[in-house]
């Protein structure tokens, strides 16, 4: 999608509960956005051609139990990434853990255990740094 400005990228579709959040403030601050089902560990080369054509300006990352997603995401872009974990085991602590350990420069935002909505916010925060 050409004018697409921010891409919520999902490992599954199971953690819509959380994505939708995000969906939700992106479409009430009419920010153009998209949303693909790709995981890490399942559809590693999808994901590699995605990013490598991918013209959005943020990425939201949203994963649970090993989250490798955002983490992989931000090791191919220089473009910010915002991850979020699912408490889809351990409470989401398992996740959380895995997105903020990032080695160095591999940065990752991170926001609280299925917070799409901050992470939504947070992407629009940094969409606002250009405007000034």
């Amino acid at each position: 999608m050409a004018d697409t400005i921010v891409t919520i990228l999902a490992g599954s579709e199971s953690d819509k509960f959380v994505y939708e959040k995000a969906e939700m403030v992106l479409k009430e601050n009419n920010i153009p956005y998209e949303l693909k089902i790709l995981s890490a560990h399942r559809d590693p080369e999808k994901l590699d051609d995605y990013l490598k054509t991918c013209q959005s300006l943020v990425y939201i990352a949203v994963a649970g139990l090993s989250a490798a997603l955002p983490g992989v995401v931000a090791s191919k872009t220089e473009k910010p990434v915002i991850g979020v974990p699912v408490s889809a085991k351990l409470g989401g602590l398992d996740a959380l853990l895995s997105i903020v350990q990032m080695p160095p420069r591999v940065p990752v935002a991170c926001v609280g255990i299925d917070r799409g909505e901050n992470a939504a916010y947070l992407a629009i925060r940094i969409l606002n740094l250009t405007k000034k």
